[in-house]
């Protein structure tokens, strides 16, 4: 990426909650913590960030269902003092008793905190009614019973286990000579152990839909959460139900914002969007209401994945397609945009898909293409609805969930 100064390095690994049993729930990001609080080089948590923070840096990690990531970003003339941080960390965690008891509190903390925001809560409601009984539908921060219970051995065999040459994609992005960053990587990470990782557990199509998970609490406003089975980040009509989300909930001018806000002003906000997973994927709608306006916006709603099934028009194919072309592209202008991109689809595909050959997909779709997935995916049987606030009766919304 020639214009611009700024490198971004990330270290992506198949660490996940998908890859945990219950005993081990929250594990992996438990771990992720751990990662920055030392090293035997590094033996205090400033040392690491300080390493990138004092030339301008920034360097953070986050852990989803699928992979865990550590991050850099800095300028390009220091972006070769943030790989070896990273490298470090990946390589010779402390792993210290005092550590892991403080950082335990902490993500305790941000688990509660989780809790307490209707809308985080809305939607892991959703995750474990949309995926029940299976790691996919966990919140990936775990339970405080759960973290609370994990030992340090389960840490230390974690690390032995995922943290393997195999199981890790080091992606980097900005005005770097591959070479050069090629070579670097090879000292840093020659020896790294390899070994054969964990799988993740595959997720169990177990959805008896429609479902309602519902939280009461006294709000001022019903937050609404509801979503579809999807389809994964290898299914050819990835694009065809990426125009139908736009259209039907993606910007200012879509379907539901129409509806909901601009004819109606039953919503301050409205908005659908998609996900794709290695063998799986949701598509999702989220909004917050007055609560004596629920049922009536949910009626809405319905109403317009009814319409959304009986197709789209060439008008709405063309700008949504356009919509969705300029997302990507003005998303990969930036550095972290790109090692993550990069990163993830070596990690979870196996290959690396260009952005040239994403445009060129979408250009492809059909008004029969998105016609034919959205019956598929706009289905009672695969969907669910959770709510969060103050509402205990949920006998009328269950009796506008008719498709």
């Amino acid at each position: 990426m020639t214009h611009t100064k700024a490198v971004s390095v990330v270290f992506l690994v198949g660490a996940g909650s998908r890859y945990e049993t219950d005993d081990e729930a929250g594990v992996s990001h438990l771990f992720e913590h751990m990662l920055f609080k030392g090293t035997p080089s590094r033996p205090r948590p400033r040392d690491i960030s300080g390493s990138v923070e004092r030339v301008g840096g920034a360097i953070n990690a986050f852990t989803d269902r699928e992979c865990t990531g550590y991050w850099c970003r800095m300028a390009s003339p220091h972006y070769r003092g943030g790989v070896e941080v990273l490298a470090d960390i990946i390589k010779e965690p402390l792993f210290r008793d005092d550590d892991i008891a403080q950082e335990k509190h902490v993500v305790l903390e941000e688990i509660r905190a989780s809790h307490d925001s209707p809308g985080a809560l809305a939607g892991m409601l959703l995750d474990a009614a949309l995926w029940p009984n299976q790691p996919l539908g966990r919140d990936v921060a775990g339970t405080i019973e759960s973290v609370e219970a994990i030992p340090r051995s389960v840490m230390i065999d974690y690390h032995r286990e995922q943290y393997v040459g195999r199981n890790l994609v080091v992606a980097v992005a900005g005005n770097v000579e591959h070479d050069e960053v090629v070579d670097q990587i090879d000292a840093l990470l020659s020896d790294l152990p390899d070994g054969e990782p964990r799988e993740m557990f595959p997720h169990d199509d177990n959805l008896a839909g429609p479902s309602i998970s519902c939280s009461q609490r006294d709000l001022e406003q019903m937050h609404m959460s509801m979503a579809f089975k999807g389809v994964s980040m290898n299914d050819p009509r990835r694009a065809a139900l990426r125009i139908m989300t736009v259209v039907l909930g993606g910007s200012m001018s879509s379907r539901l914002f129409e509806e909901v806000r601009e004819k109606r002003g039953l919503a301050y906000g409205i908005g659908s969007s998609m996900h794709t997973l290695s063998d799986c994927g949701v598509v999702d709608i989220h909004t917050g209401v007055e609560p004596p306006k629920a049922v009536e916006v949910m009626q809405v709603i319905v109403d317009e994945l009814v319409k959304i099934r009986n197709g789209i028009t060439e008008e709405e194919l063309h700008d949504a397609r356009e919509l969705a072309k300029g997302r990507m592209i003005l998303g990969m202008e930036e550095s972290r945009a790109v090692g993550h991109d990069l990163a993830a689809q070596e990690l979870l595909r196996g290959s690396i898909e260009t952005l040239d050959s994403r445009i060129k997909t979408l250009d492809a779709v059909t008004l029969e293409d998105v016609q034919s997935v959205a019956l598929d995916v706009v289905d009672a049987g695969k969907f669910v609805l959770s709510t969060v606030g103050p509402v205990s009766d949920w006998s009328t919304l269950d009796a506008v969930l008719d498709f």
